[in-house]
Order: C-alpha cells, then sequence, then structure tokens
C-alpha cells in the first residue's frame, strides 16, 4: 500500500464526522497507512504478536479495525530482529489492516523487575529469562519503528495507584521529557506517533503534563496509567479532566481501560481509542459479556440451556452453539470453549462501539449513555 507524503499524511489523518451536542463524544475516523479506522473504537490486544486463541480471520470477522500489539513483549521474543526478518509486523501477524503499537513503559512497571529507574530509562530483569534489558525513549522507538506498527507510542512511565505525590511529579517529568526525546528519534514515515499523558488522579499534573505534550506536538493524543485501582469515580473525572485540554483535531486514547461502563463514560467525555485484555482474557476464563450481564459459564445454571450466548448477537458462537454446550466445553477442558467465548466477546465489544458511533451520528448519544450508565446487572 503506497503511504502519502510525511506532511501531508500527517497534516490528515484524524477527522471528525459528527459530535454530540449535549457532551464532548464525536464520530470520526482515524486515516492510517493500512487503511481508515471508524471511531470511536476498540483494539483487541495481541500480546505476542497475535489475539490469543483466534486467527486474523475470525478476528476480522468481529468487526476489528485495528489491533494492539506489544513492544515490550515482542521486543525479548521473538526480538526485532526476527520480526524484520520475517516480512513486518503485519506480515508476522498475518494482519494487513492497522496495528498500534505500545512503547513497552507499562509492561517494564508492571511485569519486569524493575532494578534500575533514572532520567535516561530503565534497566530491568526480563520476565522470560531474567536477563538485563535497557529500554528508553530513543530504543523504544527505534524498535516500533523497526516493528512498523501504523500507529506507536511514547515512552512514559506509568505509576501504580496510590502511589506517593513525588513519585506521581517524577514520573510525569520523565514522561514529557522522554516524549521530547521520542519525537526527535522517530524516523519512520507514514507511521503516527502519539505523546502519552500522565499524572494519576491528581488533576493539577495531568494539565501540567497535557499543556507539555501538547506544547512538543504528536499525531494523537493518549490518557495513560488509569485503570489501575484508582476506581471508575476517579478515572471519570480525571478522563474528563484531561481529555478536555487535548486537541480536538488529533485522536485522543485512553490507554488500558475496558468495561463498557468505563468506556460509554469515556467516549462522553471526547476519548476516539481504546484497548484492552478483557474481552479475550475473560473469554478464556469462561465470563462472557452480554447487553443484559454477565454470564459465567462454568456455573450449573447454564447445564442444559439451549439459549445461544446472546439472542441477538450474530456472532459466530452465538450462531452455532448453545450456552449448554459452551458449558460443557470449559468443563471438560475443551480449548474451543475459550475460542468461542472470546469471540463471542470481541464481537460483543465491537456492536457496542458500532452502537456509540450510531448514537452519535443521529445525536442521542447522551440520552442513550445516560441510560446505559444507569443499568446495574449482575452476573449469572
Amino acid at each position: 500500500m503506497a503511504v502519502p507524503e510525511r506532511d501531508e499524511f500527517h497534516m490528515r489523518h484524524f477527522e471528525t464526522i459528527a459530535t454530540d451536542s449535549c457532551c464532548g463524544a464525536r464520530r470520526g475516523v482515524l486515516h492510517t497507512a493500512h487503511g481508515p479506522v471508524q471511531t470511536p473504537a476498540f483494539m483487541p490486544v495481541g500480546t505476542a504478536g497475535t489475539i490469543k486463541g483466534v486467527t486474523p480471520d475470525q478476528i476480522e470477522a468481529t468487526g476489528t479495525e485495528i489491533i494492539l500489539a506489544n513492544t515490550y513483549h515482542l521486543m525479548l521474543r521473538p526480538g526485532v530482529e526476527v520480526v524484520e526478518r520475517l516480512g513486518g509486523l503485519h506480515h508476522f501477524m498475518a494482519w494487513n489492516r492497522p496495528i498500534l503499537t505500545d512503547s513497552g513503559g507499562y509492561q517494564v512497571f508492571s511485569l519486569g523487575e524493575l532494578t534500575r529507574i533514572d532520567d535516561d530509562g530503565v534497566e530491568f530483569a526480563s520476565h522470560v529469562d531474567g536477563a538485563r534489558v535497557h529500554l528508553n525513549a530513543e530504543t523504544a522507538t527505534d524498535i516500533q519503528n523497526r516493528l512498523g506498527a501504523d500507529v506507536i507510542m511514547c515512552f512514559d512511565e506509568c505509576t501504580p495507584f496510590p502511589a506517593q505525590p513525588e513519585h506521581v511529579r517524577k514520573a510525569v517529568d520523565r514522561t514529557i521529557a522522554w516524549a521530547r526525546r521520542c519525537k526527535q528519534a522517530h524516523a519512520r514515515d507514514g507511521q503516527l506517533l502519539f505523546g502519552i499523558v500522565q499524572g494519576g488522579i491528581d488533576l493539577a499534573l495531568r494539565s501540567r503534563c497535557a499543556e507539555e505534550i501538547v506544547r512538543t506536538g504528536f499525531d494523537g493524543y493518549a490518557i495513560g496509567g488509569l485503570s489501575v485501582g484508582e476506581g471508575h469515580e476517579h478515572m471519570v473525572r480525571t478522563v474528563e479532566h484531561t481529555a478536555a485540554l487535548l486537541p480536538a483535531d488529533h485522536p485522543r486514547y485512553l490507554m488500558g481501560v475496558g468495561m463498557p461502563a468505563d468506556i460509554i463514560a469515556a467516549v462522553r467525555a471526547g476519548v476516539d481509542m481504546f484497548d484492552c485484555v478483557l474481552p479475550t482474557r475473560n473469554g478464556r476464563n469462561a465470563f462472557a459479556f452480554t447487553r443484559q450481564g454477565a454470564l459465567r459459564f462454568r456455573n450449573s445454571v447454564h447445564i442444559d440451556s439451549g439459549e445461544p450466548i446472546e439472542a441477538d448477537c450474530d456472532c459466530y458462537a452465538c450462531r452455532h452453539f448453545t450456552r449448554g454446550a459452551i458449558r460443557h466445553f470449559f468443563n471438560c477442558g475443551e480449548m474451543l470453549g475459550p475460542i468461542l467465548l472470546s469471540l463471542h466477546n470481541l464481537r460483543f465489544y465491537q456492536r457496542l462501539m458500532s452502537e456509540i458511533r450510531r448514537q452519535i451520528e443521529e445525536g442521542g448519544f447522551e440520552r442513550w449513555a445516560a441510560a446505559e450508565l444507569a443499568r446495574g446487572e449482575g452476573v449469572r
């Protein structure tokens, strides 16, 4: 696929099609080197270069247009050199649609045994073999350039919750400095680079970080460091505050957030992109999302149920299998059970995003969102 010249490409990579007059929700299109992405969009996570248990054709059939791959995991194995030799990330994953790679920052702090952090970067022990690995703004950007994703992320420092105020402040300082270095190091045309706003739930720090990241100038802007234990109310308050500080003519991405209620609230605040492991991780653990509430397929209520997972769902699982059969697969340890619930959950999320886009286009999103958020469905 031919890639436009850098200046032309970066000037026209995001457009807004419709907005909701009652809130910040907007319907748009993100243009990438591997095609357009309708927004608001949800990105399934392919941790090690694949979305667990499902093929690219099956992923595409769920309505997914863009997926996420993890730089940290691909860097450790098979290594960027191997991915390059095998034709780049799109060929490696057999996915000829848009891909976003994270910088590895979150995984460094959540998975690796961190041994050193300073203004240059981090040194940590690989969770695979314990080998010492050094990662900083330049190396994280170079690896993502070489992997060849359509959207890449700046290297940042994510803090846990709760964290001491001084820890959060230092993380914001580093995130700002590292973002500037990432922009300087970015060297692949046709590849969008997003800056990340950190700051925990401290709104003043979020404001300062957003101001500096926007001043540096990126193709899109992400809100990082949430869904780490702060709870829904703190998350929504932080997202509403931060999204309003980001340019309206650029895409806004809320990283690692995936509960449906959190997505709806963030769309209302003006967020365009989301990713999370929930659809597939929960699917592998016998948990299905439905509009009527969550279903746990190990529960005995489903033993002889002839119903599909969700009556109006058009996914492969709902068209071909009953709840009773799927429960049997889980109880027998058959791999088909996790596959079917992963497919259903992925389709559930894409149906949710499609409905969100439709409601924004038709001007009814705020009323619809309020009704959805007011529903408190249990688990069966």
